[in-house]
């Protein structure tokens, strides 16, 4: 029943962001959402079996991943060309 326990799935978040900050790019950071989230739900009173509480994560942490990659944007695998110095005037 430790799914059941809000805070252990805000540490779970907070795990999470930090292995977000030793990891290159925004890996866990849309999980580590989730997890916070789900943790939030569980300690406002939403609560279920293991199953339902993973399918609520699954979801909250894709929306979260869609909106970083709407706020932060794709990315393009392209070089970015620089055809002006910042000296040039």
């Amino acid at each position: 029943m430790m799914w059941a326990v809000w805070w252990v799935w805000i540490v779970m978040g907070f795990a999470l962001g930090v292995l977000e900050v030793l990891a290159p790019g925004f890996i866990f950071l849309g999980f580590a959402i989730g997890a916070v989230a789900t943790g939030l739900l569980v300690a406002i009173g939403i609560s279920g079996s293991l199953p339902m509480l993973l399918l609520i994560f699954a979801l909250l942490s894709f929306v979260a991943w869609l909106g970083l990659r709407r706020v932060f944007g794709r990315l393009n695998r392209q070089v970015k060309l620089w055809d002006r110095d910042v000296n040039d005037n």
